[in-house]
């Protein structure tokens, strides 16, 4: 179980975790644990449509003054954290990396992924005072990713190819996200390629400057997904039902407009949920405004297949895996795009 320090449980959250861990050993449903499930994510803008759907979860039931179904956020910092808590049972559910959800599942851990959670939103900085204009520029240069599970990663390797380059010509340096703005200004790395609004804080800040965006690059990237416990999907259909309903339901909410996005941002930047300065998850929001998209949350196989052919390819995944190995997709299937009111 990680450090609750590191990963924003408190003691009570990490007590329940433990309880629902030893459910099926005592041959107990898991949905039998009380409270509301505990689904993690990174203080990501790829992660945004969590805290929407909590948000209007928790609102509903407050309305409604009754809680048939209840899901909580929980903050974690980096994806090693949130790996462990999830094949542990630390936590039922979690936004995780594509790729590394995969090779979980290659791996024998019960879980599947049951919806995206974004579209795009990743970018690769450098310092605005750097000469670096093209990948060659970068050969032999320090460039921070948050894993080698990590999309972002299989970004990188994409615009390296465009000029004939592999990860060979460069220094690959492993760091969580939240630490690598910092690391460009102090020099410690030339470049970082990761999701925002980690990107956006380095540039609104004035030193940074993105080389290359997902965006203009790679219109269909997909990077965190909804995955969650083959316990939970067994023992509680209709709590991950509304789960992915409601976000769903987030993501066409968020790019109705400015106006659910600035919602949003409010929502997000608290200390709930990301704890972060709203200035910045606004000029992600609005720098450009398709920086990061949550409309169109289709799973679909080829984009997949894409996925875990690139990390084949970069060494993270050994052999191809079954795509229902890792995927459920019942439930985005009979979702019914749940209303969001906040």
């Amino acid at each position: 179980m990680p450090d609750s320090s590191s990963t924003g449980l408190d003691r009570r959250q990490l007590l329940r975790g433990a309880l629902a861990s030893t459910l099926p050993a005592l041959g107990l449903p898991a949905a039998a644990a009380s409270g509301p499930l505990i689904v993690g994510g990174l203080p990501v803008t790829c992660n945004l449509t969590l805290p929407v759907a909590c948000s209007a979860r928790a609102l509903t039931n407050k309305a409604s003054g009754n809680a048939p179904f209840q899901f909580e956020y929980s903050k974690y910092n980096g994806w090693p954290e949130i790996k462990e808590s999830l094949m542990t049972g630390g936590i039922q559910a979690a936004y995780m990396l594509a790729p590394l959800v995969m090779d979980l599942a290659d791996k024998k851990i019960p879980v599947k992924i049951v919806s995206l959670g974004h579209r795009s939103g990743a970018v690769i900085m450098v310092r605005t005072d750097s000469p670096y204009k093209k990948f060659k520029d970068l050969t032999g240069k320090r460039i921070a990713i948050p894993s080698r599970f990590a999309v972002d990663f299989l970004f990188l390797r994409k615009m390296l190819a465009q000029e004939g380059m592999t990860p060979k010509d460069i220094q690959i340096v492993e760091m969580p996200p939240p630490d690598m703005p910092a690391a460009l200004f102090a020099k410690a790395v030339d470049a970082y390629c990761t999701g925002e609004p980690f990107g956006a804080a380095a540039q609104r800040a004035g030193y940074a400057k993105p080389l290359r965006m997902t965006r203009d690059e790679w219109r269909n990237y997909i990077c965190c997904v909804l995955t969650v416990r083959e316990e939970l999907i067994k023992d509680n259909r209709p709590l991950v039902q509304n789960l992915v309903d409601h976000v769903q339901g987030a993501g066409n909410w968020l790019d109705l407009g400015p106006a659910n996005r600035e919602k949003a941002i409010q929502i997000a930047a608290g200390r709930k949920f990301f704890n972060q300065d709203p200035n910045i998850l606004r000029f992600v929001m609005e720098n450009p405004t398709d920086r990061v998209t949550y409309g169109d949350l289709r799973m679909i196989r080829a984009e997949f297949d894409e996925l875990m052919q690139l990390s084949i390819e970069a060494g993270t995944i050994k052999q191809p895996i079954a795509y229902e190995k890792y995927v459920d997709e019942s439930f985005v299937k009979a979702t019914k795009a749940a209303p969001i009111t906040i």
